[in-house]
């Protein structure tokens, strides 16, 4: 039997998916002072029925319902806010997030909500709770008091900064659940001394950073719960070297193999102090995420984006050659000003910077950001629907910008994935052994996969392998031999698979199983992948047996 709550308030989210936790209303609910006993949180998925949301939020009898709005879930959250609006218009509900934080009034969630918060909500949100519940409710002019021929817009709270050291951390408000099976957020500061345009942290006014002792104590008490893996949320983690030092000394000191830290990086600020620090942690514990988004010199002026190019080079070498971090780069299609040739030239000069991955993202129109001073000089133009990707512009044409969307896709499917390190590492050397571009040799394969397949997404592993065979046989003219090893290596040693039926049943299968002995040998190598050499030959000797 639920336990029943008056006057509930009840903060939901509509996550991507299950293991993302709404970091933001951990904060709403840690800042509710005497209210918080009041205050239950609800999370869902994308991928649920907007009536079923509602229903399970409206079972529960909330006198007050949040909700965060994000790009993800924006249309998702409009089709639950008309359910609710309908069933039941009493309800008070309460609109915050990004996404209808800006261009507020020209959204349409505004007619089916009572109040909205723009921006920071954590202090202004019990603020807000504390003069509704003080309220009676037959007093609160909420929508059903309005003619159904009239919309009544809701009320748009006074952007609030609240100061950082008032707010109080959720960190104690992530349950044993959570531990178990989500990604634990944390942050260590908040804004952004950037003025990207293309990023809505170019809109915040400065970086302010919470009280390390009392930062430092709450991951204290996360990893005596039991917390592996923290992803800091901070935009510029290495912005303060003394701070993201202390932060990087804390975790080492208490360092445990499975610990896993992720943190978002200003790729050109590295100083020697937190080098050393940075080299002391073990495989597999670092991942930095470091956003490039483009090496054109130009485009960078065009968005207002400040970085040192020959820095980052050092920087990413430093990464690969004296540490164990995995990094994580990301490049965007469609800045202005970056043609597809000019995006190549950049996508080549990061690979051979040698990050782990790559992330080919697809501009964003994010409500909000100075981006759009832009769209007149560079005709850019938007998809009207979530996530507002560009659809064209001046030097990208629609079809050219659906190649980079299908390009994105097979790069994660193949490259990014961790499936084909092998084919990677070798079409990278034919590139270069015939003085050509690793990005246009990815992109016609990329020709070659959506020509085969019709679909960048739904492709099963083993078609995919097949594709990928026939690829570097019939368009690269790679000897059988290596087609062989290279399939051997990635399809069936990595993840320890048995042959796959196409080879399994061709006249190819003598020189596989030929493979797979001759890699069970102890002086057998394959290619560079330190996360996956260790154990290998109990590896490969099973994978005879399942033959």
């Amino acid at each position: 039997m639920d336990l029943i709550i008056k006057d509930l308030i009840l903060l939901v989210a509509v996550n991507s998916t299950y293991q993302h936790a709404a970091f933001g209303l951990r904060y709403l609910k840690a800042n509710l002072n005497e209210l918080t006993s009041q205050c239950v949180i609800k999370e869902f998925t994308i991928a649920q029925e907007a009536k079923d949301i509602a229903e399970q939020i409206l079972k529960m009898n909330p006198r007050i319902i949040g909700i965060g709005v994000y790009i993800w879930n924006t249309e998702l959250v409009l089709e639950i806010l008309q359910i609710i609006r309908k069933v039941t218009p009493e309800k008070v509900i309460v609109l915050g997030g990004p996404e209808i934080s800006y261009e507020t009034h020209t959204q349409p969630h505004i007619h089916f909500a009572d109040y909205i918060i723009p921006g920071e909500a954590d202090l202004s949100f019990y603020r807000l709770c504390k003069k509704i519940l003080s309220t009676k409710s037959d007093n609160i002019v909420s929508n059903e008091n309005f003619p159904p021929d009239v919309k009544k817009l809701a009320s748009i709270l006074p952007v609030e900064i609240p100061e950082i050291s008032q707010i109080q951390l959720p960190y104690n408000l992530y349950t044993t659940e959570d531990v178990k099976n989500r990604v634990i957020y944390v942050e260590a500061s908040r804004g952004c001394p950037y003025k990207c345009e293309y990023c809505l942290s170019s809109l915040d006014k400065s970086v302010r950073n919470f009280n390390l002792e009392l930062f430092l104590k709450a991951m204290e008490d996360l990893l005596a719960k039991g917390v592996k893996e923290f992803k800091f949320v901070d935009r510029t983690f290495n912005l303060s070297p003394n701070i993201s030092q202390n932060i990087l000394h804390f975790f080492l000191q208490n360092i445990d193999k499975n610990l896993f830290l992720h943190f978002e990086l200003v790729p050109d600020r590295l100083p020697e102090e937190l080098k050393s620090l940075i080299k002391q942690f073990p495989a597999g514990s670092l991942q930095f995420e470091v956003g490039i988004q483009t090496l054109n010199d130009n485009v960078s002026k065009n968005v207002s984006r400040r970085q040192n190019v020959e820095k980052i080079k050092d920087n990413f070498k430093y990464l690969r050659n004296e540490t164990h971090v995995h990094t994580h780069a990301d490049l965007i299609v469609g800045l202005p000003g970056e043609t597809l040739e000019s995006f190549k030239v950049g996508f080549d000069e990061l690979f051979s910077m040698g990050p782990d991955e790559i992330q080919v993202g697809i501009l964003k129109r994010l409500k909000g950001t100075p981006i759009i001073r832009h769209d007149q000089e560079f005709q850019m133009k938007y998809s009207d629907n979530s996530p507002f990707q560009i659809l064209q512009n001046k030097h990208l044409s629609f079809y050219e910008v659906q190649k980079m969307v299908r390009f994105s896709k097979f790069w994660d499917m193949i490259a990014n994935s961790g499936n084909w390190k092998t084919f990677v590492e070798q079409l990278k050397i034919h590139t270069n052994k015939n003085n050509q571009s690793f990005f246009q040799n990815f992109m016609l394969l990329t020709h070659f996969l959506q020509t085969r397949h019709g679909l960048s997404h739904g492709i099963s592993l083993i078609h995919l392998a097949e594709s990928i065979f026939i690829y570097m046989n019939e368009e690269l003219k790679w000897s059988t031999d290596l087609a062989i090893e290279v399939l051997i290596d990635d399809y069936c040693l990595r993840k320890r698979r048995d042959l796959p039926p196409f080879i399994k049943n061709s006249i190819y299968k003598n020189q596989a199983l030929e493979r797979i002995s001759l890699a069970a040998r102890p002086s057998s190598t394959l290619c560079d992948d330190k996360t996956t050499n260790s154990g290998i030959k109990s590896v490969k000797k099973r994978q005879l047996q399942h033959l």
